[in-house]
């Protein structure tokens, strides 16, 4: 189902202001100075559920930071309150999801350049 206008300015709006949150309150929110990436938000129809997809770039914890993410998921969400509370009526409730995408793409380079291909004969047309 495609997305509405308003889901995806709402979903760039979240985005935005999560990124700022994890960027200023990184060592408050996860005891250590991790950085997390934001790196998708999908919104509901009706904006009240955000699905939230984090990277954590050279961490080797991230279970443990997802972990810590979930038990402190209401203070995120009252910070984010206060960050958009003149724009939106309702804070969404938040369901964050580890994006291991990125990890992914560096293992499947790291296959690929380990790779043995012989090079192409020249005769062959």
């Amino acid at each position: 189902m495609k997305e509405s206008k308003r889901q995806r300015q709402y979903s760039s709006l979240l985005q935005k202001e999560l990124s700022e949150i994890f960027q200023r309150n990184a060592s408050s929110l996860l005891g250590a100075n991790e950085f997390v990436t934001v790196s998708q938000v999908q919104v509901s129809p009706d904006l009240g559920v955000a699905k939230i997809y984090l990277s954590f770039m050279l961490s080797k914890r991230k279970e443990q930071l997802m972990d810590t993410i979930q038990y402190k998921k209401s203070e995120i969400r009252r910070l984010l309150g206060n960050r958009i509370g003149k724009v939106a009526r309702v804070v969404p409730e938040l369901i964050f999801f580890l994006d291991d995408s990125a990890d992914y793409a560096a293992r499947m380079d790291q296959i690929i350049s380990n790779l043995d291909i012989p090079p192409a004969d020249e005769d062959e047309d």
